[in-house]
């Protein structure tokens, strides 16, 4: 193992990004450049004006991320953490800001995805090769998308279709006997644009455990994937807009469970919504979308009829939002009803709950001053939930601002943590959130400069308590513990970041200081290092695009109890585009150069260095 990245590294990928940041003279700006951000406010909102701590991951750096898997690209970015059982087909978790993966909430084109049973969103089963651009707002949103809003929300948008007719199409092949194909076409009138992506890609892999795990299996353990993503929106008239989008994944993903069976979990993430958007008045905007997600998950560990499990997940949602504008200011109002359904082998989780929720936000601007208020209610078995917050905001000068917000959130538990034979319990009550943040954002068109410090105070954590406190009965033996509410966590943390162009060259870093602790115990929640940093040098002369990353981490623990540690590590990647032709371009990425060996969950190793090449048709 690699030893583990200390402080003053962390400290120092930062600090050579500020130094390379002032290496040359800055350019004179006017207005900072601004990007425009949906996710932190339920509508298309300038950067500038967001309150909230925001990162967004473009459609040029998916491009250059090479094949592989969607947790692979938000493993680089700041405030996230991935664990992951194996390869790039295995499950993962991503945990944001130190909170745990059902303590974020996940987006595909605003449509919620996530098990039911588990809480959490199924990376593996979402196509990379489907996403246009990624949009990451940290910190509690429980007053805009309800439970589970605890760390923060990852929404991902598919491609949309626009102008004349245009086809894509993407093959690659890599490490491990790693192979991938995608196509796209997309177009559109001021009356109608679509858009239809499909994609596959498959790799033999390489063994998911090692020596002294009790599954170890020396083969090797691959993956089979194959995706399908879609949009289509018609202008009835001028404001008044109807449309549909969905996303299909389907992963084949094989696991060690011991050598007499070759074990292999199936994973299904498909998503359907309508929606209409229609512009009542000249201020007065309704979104109105009906959604429906399915996250089909199955284990399969032995041969034989029991050898194996199916748990089936469906959420459907109605959603009625107004946006009013009142001057320069915007009032939301919304409506929405979840029901979220467990169908599968383990009976006693196959039930449902339905949860009717409604939020109104209020956002304004005066000078160089910006307020946002919201209320939430969300009403379910569990009771009447409300959740608010307030944000403030200071334009210090043009390229200069601060903020400050408060907010309240809360995350409702799974089924697994109600019902699941012998663990979970229907008493069981939600996570509460109390989180307080304030930070400082520069960008003057050429540099940009973060940092933002965050309080997240967590009471009624949902932990595994041994003894249990409930006693055991006919359905449940609770000799091994159970679900309960028992414990206070806190997350608390600095984010740094750092960005510059000077010439050809982008200079950008960022870095985590945080300590996700249990305060019952005062241990430090499992998987999470105190430490983490990125470090991006990119260089663009023409039709060459190249670029170099350095990935450091901190040592975690694998375990609640703080015995068992994952060393820490620092990977450096390469990569590299060439636009050979007016529509034709190749790419070459290199992972992990130096071989470092490394585990992000406690005997499954990473693989190593890998390679991978491929030739794109069309991107724009």
């Amino acid at each position: 193992m690699t030893s583990p990245a200390t402080p003053q590294a962390a400290r120092a990928a930062l600090a050579l990004a500020i130094a390379a940041a002032f290496a040359a003279p800055a350019v004179a700006q006017t207005t900072a450049i601004d990007a425009v951000i949906v996710t932190a406010s339920r509508t298309p909102q300038l950067a500038s004006e967001v309150i909230s701590d925001t990162l967004t991951i473009s459609a040029q750096d998916i491009a250059n991320a090479g094949v592989g898997s969607l947790t692979e690209l938000l493993q680089r970015q700041r405030g996230l953490e991935v664990t992951r059982n194996g390869g790039a087909g295995a499950n993962a978790s991503v945990l944001l800001r130190g909170a745990a993966a059902n303590q974020s909430i996940v987006l595909v084109d605003g449509v919620r995805i996530g098990s039911v049973s588990g809480g959490a969103a199924s990376w593996n089963a979402i196509p990379l090769s489907a996403i246009d651009h990624i949009e990451i707002v940290y910190g509690p949103l429980s007053t805009l998308y309800g439970a589970d809003a605890v760390g923060g929300v990852i929404q991902l948008f598919t491609k949309k279709g626009k102008g004349v007719p245009a086809v894509t199409a993407f093959v690659g092949a890599g490490s491990d006997a790693t192979y991938a194909a995608d196509a796209a076409i997309s177009g559109g009138t001021d009356k109608v644009s679509y858009s239809l992506s499909v994609g596959k890609d498959l790799s033999e892999g390489y063994s998911a455990t090692r020596r002294p795990s009790s599954s170890y299996n020396a083969d090797n353990d691959g993956y089979r994937r194959k995706n399908a993503a879609g949009q289509v929106a018609v202008q009835l008239a001028p404001g008044h807009e109807i449309g549909g989008v969905f996303l299909y994944g389907d992963t084949t993903a094989d696991y060690d469970s011991g050598a007499s069976f070759d074990a292999y979990s199936t994973q299904v993430q498909s998503n359907l919504a309508a929606y209409s958007r229609n512009r009542i008045l000249p201020d007065w905007t309704m979104f109105v979308q009906a959604a429906k997600s399915r996250d089909k998950s199955g284990s399969y560990y032995a041969p034989g009829p029991y050898g194996g499990g199916q748990i089936d997940s469906t959420q459907t949602v109605f959603t009625w939002q107004n946006d009013i504008r009142i001057g320069s200011d915007n009032l939301q109002l919304l409506a929405e009803h979840r029901k979220e359904e467990v169908e599968g082998t383990t009976n006693a989780l196959n039930k449902e709950r339905s949860t009717t929720s409604y939020a109104a936000t209020y956002s304004l601007k005066r000078g160089n001053h910006l307020v946002n208020v919201g209320a939430r209610n969300d009403d379910s078995q569990y009771g009447s939930r409300n959740t608010g917050s307030l944000g403030y905001g200071y334009r210090i000068s043009q390229a200069l601002r601060m903020e400050a917000s408060y907010g309240t959130s809360f995350r409702a538990p799974t089924f697994n943590e109600l019902y699941y034979p012998g663990y979970g319990n229907k008493n069981n009550r939600p996570e509460k959130g109390r989180n307080a943040e304030v930070g400082l954002h520069y960008n003057d068109g050429t540099t940009e400069l973060g940092a933002v410090y965050y309080h997240n105070k967590l009471t009624d954590l949902l932990v595994n308590t041994t003894p249990c406190p409930f006693p055991s009965d006919d359905e449940n033996d609770y000799s091994w513990g159970c679900a309960y509410n028992v414990n206070k966590g806190l997350l608390e943390g600095l984010s740094l970041s750092a960005r510059r162009t000077f010439g050809p060259f982008t200079v950008s870093a960022d870095a985590d200081f945080q300590d996700p602790r249990d305060e019952t115990t005062g241990k430090r929640l499992q998987r999470r290092a105190k430490r983490h940093a990125n470090l991006n040098v990119e260089y663009v002369n023409g039709p060459l695009t190249g670029g170099v990353e350095w990935h450091l981490s901190s040592a975690r623990f694998d375990d609640a109890a703080n015995r068992n540690t994952l060393g820490g590590y620092g990977i450096v990647n390469l990569y590299a585009t060439y636009r050979f032709a007016r529509d034709w371009s190749a790419l070459v990425r290199w992972n992990n150069v130096a071989g470092r060996d490394y585990e992000l969950a406690r005997y499954y190793p990473t693989g190593g260095a890998t390679a991978f090449a491929g030739v794109r048709y069309g991107f724009k």
